[in-house]
């Protein structure tokens, strides 16, 4: 068995770090792919390597011979590297296809050992490894028998997505007989080249034998293993995310903020969301209108507000909707954030973060759980005066929760003594506490200076379509802040979600209910964990003291492993103890990761 590794393209999608190396020279983690591959290849005691170079092709060849491979390693030039394809270096390579069972490489592909060793030991003598269609991906697919025969070779450009759940995408490896190449692919491949030309894909090729008979061609396909395909400077950060150290990965997911879309293994228990809303109907009938959504321009500040009105039962001008909770955030303190504000914690920094710093009176809960009551706060804070006090209820991330009535003896407090009290509601539908949200007409135009913050986002599932809503009945601030975000600060996915959000109200009052029901199972389930201490939850995640020897940074990167991100919060307390944040999903997904924690 020989090796051949594709390595002429220039990769000028990846800027400047093609500028003066070839594309296989680039760096995943500190290792570049051509070293990665020619260790994994090493490995497998090949007969021998041949590497197709083109661009910068003494470089690459003087840069391999420093790394001391004991495999015979042969280089073809392809000297027409700017003007072919793959399929012309493949060709130039054709006479080694003939000799000798061969494993093919393209050079920009990033993978885990078993997928080559896995390959190599296969008793199939022709395959292509792919791998389930992903949102991600892009280039060829194919379709395949239930037997894992290749039955289409679909080019990206002749791709329907509405087929993907069918189909597999190449992964750019391939194990070719020596049969295989001296009866179909070579004589095809030159015969190809001859009517069509060198500026087209060998994959063509395949594409044409695919639609003989008995050609002797399978898939092999992936499960779960890694890989990816870097094509430019996005593809190398989410390759170098994948194929991190479980410390180094967590990092890197941390700094993204989200997009875990593109990461379809990984089970998010970091960021908060309700895992049994928005139902299937709703979102078939979004799918429904994606392309005049896609097409056309959103409504304006004033439809969006009355679309926000109608759905929270308030008065248009009493209510602003905004990109998401934190667009609002960031404008109420431009508002607030030059008086004296009022927090607690530990709780969302986003509040405090958007404060001026000499300015911060906070009142610090304290362990073991992090409780507090409406008396505490009255008490600490008419000590400690303040002209805005930042209230969220339940609080993140000990998940404090303080009802209904006892917030409304805060905000009478607050009026009595003239200060601006603004309660984040973000998971209060979330409590065992039915009907304890304070956007109602009655309670806004009570308590003038409440201001109420809430993120549509978490509670409703939706966080790809970024709503928030802030109601008060303080119209200046409202007057102010509608002219702080944009006109159109949201777009037609998320206005259309306002638009029909009426019809699935029992719906979503149905996924609390679930919702409730599960995350009692869950804490029960978690107090069986003998490393940690649960604090109690009334929100949509739950913290947990780590002890008995584990660390936050351990349980964490250990998860990380297992393809589970959770919030390390042990910097953020600093008390000199260990603390983890988990998400509560569906019931499916929270046994994942309590099997993995009892495991550990």
């Amino acid at each position: 068995m020989q090796g051949i590794i594709l390595a002429a393209g220039m990769g000028t999608r990846l800027g400047s770090l093609t500028a003066e190396n070839t594309k296989c020279m680039v760096k995943v983690n500190g290792v570049t792919l051509i070293e990665r591959l020619l260790r994994q290849l090493e490995e497998l005691k090949l007969s021998k390597i041949v590497i197709v170079t083109g661009y910068k092709g003494k470089k690459l060849k003087d840069y391999i011979e420093t790394l001391g491979i004991k495999t015979e390693v042969n280089f073809i030039d392809n000297p027409v590297y700017d003007k072919t394809n793959n399929i012309y270096s493949l060709y130039l390579a054709r006479d080694f296809l003939l000799c000798e069972d061969t494993m093919l490489f393209e050079s920009d592909i990033i993978f885990d050992d078993n997928i080559i060793n896995s390959l190599y030991s296969d008793k199939r003598e022709t395959l292509a490894v792919v791998a389930k269609y992903e949102s991600w991906m892009d280039g060829t697919v194919v379709r395949l028998s239930k037997y894992d025969e290749i039955l289409d070779v679909i080019p990206g450009k002749d791709f329907d997505y509405s087929e993907r759940e069918h189909c597999f995408k190449t992964v750019n490896v391939y194990k070719f007989s020596k049969a295989y190449s001296q009866q179909y692919y070579v004589p095809f491949l030159e015969a190809y080249i001859h009517a069509v030309g060198n500026s087209v894909y060998y994959e063509n090729v395949l594409r044409i034998l695919t639609m003989l008979d008995n050609t002797g061609i399978h898939a092999k396909r992936l499960d779960g293993e890694k890989w990816y395909e870097i094509d430019d400077i996005q593809d190398l950060e989410i390759a170098s995310t994948l194929f991190a150290d479980a410390e180094l990965k967590t990092e890197k997911f941390q700094k993204s903020y989200g997009g875990y879309w593109r990461y379809p293994k990984l089970l998010d228990f970091c960021y908060l969301v309700n895992p049994y809303y928005p139902p299937l109907k709703m979102i078939e009938e979004m799918k429904a209108s994606f392309e005049p959504l896609l097409e056309q321009y959103p409504s304006g500040m004033a439809r969006n507000s009355l679309l926000a009105a109608k759905n929270f039962g308030v008065e248009q001008e009493h209510i602003v909707i905004g990109n998401g909770a934190a667009e609002l955030i960031k404008s109420l303190l431009l508002h607030y954030g030059k008086e004296k504000c009022g927090f607690i914690r530990p709780t969302f920094e986003e509040y405090p973060n958007r404060c001026v710093k000499e300015n911060e009176v906070v009142m610090q809960a304290s362990y073991p759980d992090f409780s507090y009551t409406a008396d505490d706060i009255i008490f600490f804070f008419t000590k400690n005066p303040v002209k805005t006090l930042f209230i969220i209820n339940p609080d993140n991330p000990s998940g404090n929760y303080i009802s209904k009535n006892d917030v409304l003896r805060i905000a009478e407090w607050s009026e009595e003594n003239g200060i601006s009290l603004v309660v984040d509601e973000s998971f209060a539908d979330f409590a065992d506490e039915k009907s304890c949200s304070l956007v109602s007409e009655t309670v806004l135009k009570k308590y003038p200076h409440l201001v109420v913050v809430k993120s549509i986002s978490k509670s409703h599932g939706v966080p790809g379509v970024r709503l928030g809503i802030l109601a008060s009945s303080d119209l200046n601030l409202i007057s102010f802040l509608k002219k702080d975000v944009a006109i159109w600060n949201i777009n037609s996915f998320g206005e259309f979600y306002m638009q029909i959000f009426g019809k699935y109200k029992k719906d979503y009052a149905a996924s609390l209910e679930q919702y409730r029901t599960e995350r009692k199972r869950f804490i029960f389930e978690l107090q069986k964990v003998s490393f940690l201490r649960v604090i109690p939850t009334q929100a949509n995640f739950v913290m947990c003291e780590v002890k008995k020897g584990m660390s936050s940074e351990l349980t964490k990167n250990l998860l990380c492993e297992n393809e589970i991100f959770i919030k390390d919060l042990t910097s953020k307390i600093n008390d000199g103890r260990q603390y983890i944040r988990l998400a509560i999903r569906n019931s499916a997904d929270n046994e994942r990761i309590l099997n993995a924690l009892k495991e550990f």
